[in-house]
């Protein structure tokens, strides 16, 4: 079984490798791709097959797939605007290859989300049921490093910021993610499986800031603004404005539960309870 990784120059790329060889897939039967493969020359080394796989290049992506069976397309960082063409590139040129399965790394009720990104994976959905390809949906829930990353400057200003009032996350690590991903690239039944992924307990900002208290000992509390007023307070903290306003808009989602989900997919599909919020800190505080 050969199997295509996008993305693999991203940290949820790279962990989608690793997956797939602790599940016993053979290093030359994994093709990991990215635009600057610079990056990724130490999977060379190891006996993967290393590929340049830019969305924007058509003429290259059907050389990236050449022989795939099965594809992971990671949805591109790239500006919102350009992300349904290039995932449309990425579908085109994997079917043209005869890949037999794409496992796509959707969000969290794509097919209902109101979001600007929630959008951008429906239209994407939409295309792979289109074209008629074998897929499988990973509608992946936030990511809890979203949060532990932003540590050092929650602590300095004492205040997680946001515009999700009450609104419930269920967010997971991307390690617990990569598992989802190599196990349904790797298992047979799950073609035409929709996933909701996220951990098993969510919580709102609030509870977020009351866990980050409780992990650091240092007290924090949540600042709730109107969506256009966290989309400022972004831009002042140095985001371009279009992101910011699409980070933005990701919170109001996420106010309406756009990011929830009670599903249990996620522990189903790795076969054990993903990391909670409180682990993740604690690891992000002692690390």
């Amino acid at each position: 079984m050969s199997i295509v990784v996008t993305g693999a120059t991203g940290r949820l790329g790279r962990l989608t490798v690793e997956a797939l060889l602790r599940r016993g897939i053979p290093a030359a039967d994994i093709i990991a791709t990215g635009r600057d493969i610079a990056g990724i020359k130490d999977l060379a080394d190891r006996g993967i097959t290393v590929r340049r796989a830019d969305f924007a290049d058509a003429e290259g992506l059907a050389e990236a797939f050449a022989g795939a069976e099965r594809l992971l397309l990671i949805s591109a960082s790239v500006p919102v605007g350009e992300r349904v063409a290039n995932h449309r590139r990425v579908i085109d040129a994997a079917a043209s290859a005869g890949v037999s399965l794409v496992a796509y790394t959707s969000t969290t009720h794509a097919d209902t989300a109101t979001t600007v990104i929630g959008a951008t994976h429906g239209e994407t959905e939409a295309y792979l049921r289109d074209r008629g390809i074998p897929s499988v949906l990973l509608r992946n829930g936030w990511y809890l490093e979203n949060y532990t990353s932003q540590l050092p400057q929650i602590l300095q200003n004492g205040a997680v910021v946001g515009a999700v009032g009450e609104g419930r996350i269920s967010a997971a690590s991307r390690a617990d993610y990569a598992e989802a991903a190599a196990v349904v690239l790797t298992a047979e039944g799950h073609t035409g499986a929709v996933y909701e992924l996220g951990g098993d307990e969510s919580f709102t900002m609030t509870e977020l800031a009351a866990a980050i208290s409780a992990a650091t000992g240092k007290q924090v509390t949540y600042a709730d603004l109107p969506v256009a007023d966290f989309a400022q307070v972004l831009v002042s903290a140095g985001l371009p404005g279009e992101l910011a306003e699409v980070l933005a808009d990701a919170d109001r989602g996420m106010s309406r539960g756009e990011m929830s989900t009670d599903s249990g997919d996620l522990h189903r599909l790795i076969g054990r309870p993903p990391v909670t919020l409180t682990e993740a800190l604690s690891a992000a505080v002692h690390r």
